[in-house]
């Protein structure tokens, strides 16, 4: 008989409970959601599981009683306590490792700003998320996802365009699925094949795209673009069916059906495209500095993950090809 699955910390409904908080405390708080987004320009949804974190981490100071709540009392133990309850209810390593760094980030604000008489998270020590290895597709699977997405797209039908032109700018570039939807039409420059990113903290950078790719979306904008365009498209360079903006979720299952549907396909993501842009590069001899600048990450070691994708694939095709593996 399976064990029963670790208990769940509940969802904080952060609306309900800022409601019922003391006004010091929702001020303070609204400093802070200030903070994060104009200063250290995160994303909406990274501002609003921040302040959850933190509201969350507030109300267990104050026995669950949100009137109670009192930012000068948080504390190291404080923070052991809200991150040990989680870790008892099953919350996953990586979890938790998040909602320590945005505890982290909370005090060390309230520091400064004198909320806080010293930083307690600088000596709060959380578990290590897992690193684990990124699926990707074999190049030869990759290429098969193209071109059958090149296929469904011959008949001219404005959906199958954009498509098209989704996968095949994914995978050239390995953008993030929020960076692709948020491209406008003057982020693209033909003459160079060069896209104009914003990334993640309002970081742009420039990423270049193949001819496959510069074929695919000069067919969406010329041919099914306009048979899609409203009111409401704006300057946006991919659109939803209806006109407005791609949504990411739309983009999920564009990857999901392309590639779904290849022979030996596996279920993938926008991200798995990414993941796959980046192996492919360096296994084709790209260097790591090259590869972190493409991908907009902040610091080398997140592309270092990379590099063990790579080796590990090398293992095994000694293993299965070397007469003495």
């Amino acid at each position: 008989m399976s064990p029963p699955p670790p208990a769940r910390t509940p969802r904080v409904d952060l609306a309900r409970l800022r409601r019922g908080l003391p006004g010091d405390v929702g001020a303070a708080l609204d400093r802070y959601e200030r903070h994060l987004a104009s200063e250290r320009s995160l994303s909406p949804h990274t501002v609003r599981a921040y302040l959850g974190d933190v509201v969350a981490l507030l109300v267990h100071l104050a026995g669950g009683a949100p009137e109670h709540v009192a930012v000068e009392a948080v504390d190291l133990a404080g923070l052991r306590s809200w991150l040990g309850v989680q870790h008892s209810a099953g919350t996953s390593r990586t979890t938790l490792a998040r909602r320590a760094a945005a505890a982290r980030a909370f005090t060390a604000w309230a520091a400064r700003t004198g909320l806080l008489a010293e930083d307690p998270g600088s000596r709060l020590v959380a578990p290590r998320p897992h690193r684990t290895l990124p699926q990707v597709l074999r190049p030869e699977q990759a290429g098969a996802a193209m071109a059958a997405a090149e296929v469904g797209a011959e008949q001219g039908d404005p959906v199958a365009l954009r498509d098209r032109a989704v996968v095949e700018l994914l995978y050239a570039t390995g953008v993030r699925v929020a960076e692709l939807c948020g491209l406008d039409l003057d982020d693209v420059d033909y003459s160079q094949r060069v896209i104009r990113v914003l990334g993640k903290g309002s970081r742009e950078r420039v990423v270049p795209f193949g001819v496959p790719a510069e074929r695919a979306v000069r067919l969406w904008v010329e041919r099914g673009r306009s048979a899609l365009v409203n009111d409401r498209s704006q300057t946006a360079l991919l659109l939803g069916a209806r006109g407005g903006r791609l949504d990411p979720r739309t983009a999920r299952k564009i990857v999901h059906d392309v590639v779904g549907a290849i022979p030996g396909g596996v279920d993938t993501s926008p991200h798995g495209l990414r993941h796959s842009a980046a192996t492919h590069l360096l296994e084709g001899g790209a260097d790591l500095r090259t590869v972190q600048e493409l991908l907009g990450h902040a610091t080398l070691a997140t592309t270092q993950l990379y590099t063990h994708v790579t080796v590990e694939r090398l293992k095994a095709i000694h293993d299965r090809t070397h007469p003495r593996s």
